[in-house]
């Protein structure tokens, strides 16, 4: 016999759990009491979004189920913002939560909330547990349909009771959900109407998206691309599972994507979705995506078909799988005319790149990206806030290997850098891990700079600060006659604050500088802050207006301004 926080800890141990994020509090302290007889580390976080990021962070890098804890109220309701974030995501994460007695839910006690009523459209799935009893079926499947089909977030909010209660422990060796049984391989049927789609393309493009670094799909794809010879686009989520460098490579798609990538998507006549969901910041108004191209859309969540963009051949199973049951069903091809054309388009594109462009003794967020790309060899593990410095790092940190690029993407979440930066530090302590934020973003989560002294996270943030939340400015500069509104921010001495926390910082106000920062802050053992002060005004190009179709963008200038 076994009390119900001990089993919770045994579970997690069978899980392969080897770190959790967390937060105390009353209802929980059964399974914090319990958790010192555990080979599990847990970090405290200062904050319980922190902790979400964090299991967040760890789980994208290690490709393992991320672990994050909380108690009951205001510490369950708390991570909602990080459980939505890898719901969008595709991220396996298993929340814990505390919950009051049994005998209280529903009456109001102190620091109750109907945890799983508010993120039941935010998980995969949630369970309340009200018995000890109960602890090691739910574990076992939480972390099993946390990790299959298309991951993403479980969250178990457990009563206290649950947590003192004894009962016998069998851990189930076997999940039985005879209603959840995702699909791995597509149908031979459907697999040949793909085939005989791409046997007719002259002008085909492959749309990479997030799923296919979920299935590890990275030499699958390859395989397909070299062997049809077509060019690969990349959503946000789904770079570095194709590498930058490949002649194939058309980096990102969509609102700031490259343009040569939008220009190819509109003038194909086959698109070849591979685990994307065709999310608005990719498509552009779908009146007009892709208007003369019949569409493939392999997804291991059948949900996702048809959903925005109808698919000639919709293909449901692991992307892994299906791929390599695709590759030997096609021939090789021919497309150069077609690869040169998307060249022409590329070498248009470079002649208005902002890298051609001398800096004038400014310090521009594009050229900083590059050259923390060029100091790294473009080797790093980089995680990001959102807003502008997400866009310029997707654009300009070139990603050849995959899992190295830690960012929100569906959700956008505001102050996600510096805590998934410290959780994939956790997957992986041996590599060089940058976390890139602005000055807005990184306020929301800076606390979190004290857990990574706590925990020694050898972790290097750069922080653009404009003073001003700049993805905001900007569309109030091209869509509102330039009447900012509530984006004027007034930061705190960025160098001060890190100090306050223990921390090496720096500021850096001229590209002669910024090699010499970069430099400092790789030698420095554990956390280091680098506080750049960028061009206020800067604006990420392109931009696809509102409303717009996906070749509509706003461009760079081909001469830089004054």
């Amino acid at each position: 016999m076994k009390k119900g926080a001990e089993i919770l800890w045994e579970c997690l141990v069978r899980e392969g759990v080897e770190v959790v994020f967390g937060y105390p509090g009353g209802a929980i302290m059964p399974v914090y009491d319990a958790m010192l007889n555990y080979p599990i580390h847990h970090v405290l976080v200062r904050h319980e979004q922190g902790a979400a990021h964090m299991a967040d962070g760890y789980a994208r890098v290690s490709g393992k189920v991320g672990v994050a804890m909380a108690t009951s109220g205001p510490g369950a309701t708390n991570l909602v913002t990080g459980i939505a974030t890898a719901m969008m995501d595709s991220v396996p994460v298993v929340f814990i939560t505390g919950q009051v007695h049994a005998h209280l839910v529903g009456g109001d006690a102190f620091q109750e909330t109907d945890v799983t009523g508010i993120t039941l459209p935010i998980t995969k799935h949630n369970y309340l547990v009200m018995r000890a009893d109960e602890i090691a079926e739910v574990v076992r499947e939480a972390f099993f349909i946390a990790r299959s089909g298309r991951p993403g977030p479980v969250l178990i909010d457990i009563c206290k009771n649950a947590q003192i209660e004894q009962a016998e422990f069998v851990y189930p060796e076997e999940v039985k959900l005879p209603g959840y049984q995702p699909m791995t391989h597509s149908p031979r049927n459907l697999l040949d109407d793909a085939v005989k789609l791409i046997e007719k393309a002259q002008k085909p493009v492959i749309l990479c998206g997030h799923g296919v670094l979920m299935s590890k799909a990275e030499e699958a794809l390859m395989q397909f691309a070299v062997k049809t010879q077509t060019p690969v686009a990349c959503t946000l989520l789904g770079l570095g599972a194709f590498p930058a460098s490949d002649p194939l490579a058309l980096g990102m798609m969509g609102m700031h994507g490259e343009a040569y990538a939008n220009m190819a998507i509109q003038n194909s006549d086959l698109i070849l979705a591979f685990g994307m969901r065709f999310d608005d910041r990719v498509t552009g108004t779908l009146k007009t995506y892709a208007p003369n191209a019949k569409k493939i859309h392999i997804e291991i969540d059948p949900s996702e078909l048809h959903k925005n963009v109808y698919a000639d051949a919709p293909l449901v199973g692991d992307l892994n799988t299906v791929l390599t049951d695709l590759v030997p069903l096609v021939d090789e091809y021919d497309h150069t005319e077609w690869l040169d054309q998307i060249n022409d388009w590329k070498n248009e594109v470079d002649s208005r790149s902002i890298m051609n462009w001398d800096d004038n003794g400014k310090l521009q967020a594009a050229h900083l990206v590059a050259d923390i790309w060029k100091a790294t060899g473009g080797d790093a593990i980089v995680t990001t806030d959102v807003g502008q410095h997400q866009m310029w790092v997707a654009q300009y940190y070139a990603l050849d290997k995959p899992n190295r690029w830690i960012t929100s993407g569906g959700h956008g979440t505001m102050g996600f850098g510096l805590p998934s930066a410290i959780g994939a530090w956790f997957a992986h302590k041996d590599e060089e891990i940058w976390a890139v934020a602005g000055d807005g973003g990184f306020q929301m989560t800076a606390a979190e700079l004290t857990t990574a002294v706590q925990e020694g996270a050898n972790v290097k943030v750069a922080i653009m600060n404009n003073n001003f939340l700049g993805m905001v400015r900007q569309w109030q500069e091209f869509f509102c006659e330039k009447r900012y509104s509530a984006v004027n921010m007034i930061t705190p001495d960025f160098v001060k604050l890190a100090d306050a926390h223990g921390v090496p910082a720096r500021r850096v106000t001229k590209r002669e500088e910024v090699n010499d920062a970069i430099e400092w802050a790789r030698k420095t053992k554990g956390p280091v802050v680098l506080e750049f002060l960028v061009e206020q005004e800067e604006a990420v190009y392109p931009l696809v207006p509102p409303g717009a179709a996906l070749d509509e963008m706003i461009r760079r200038p081909v001469k830089q301004a004054g």
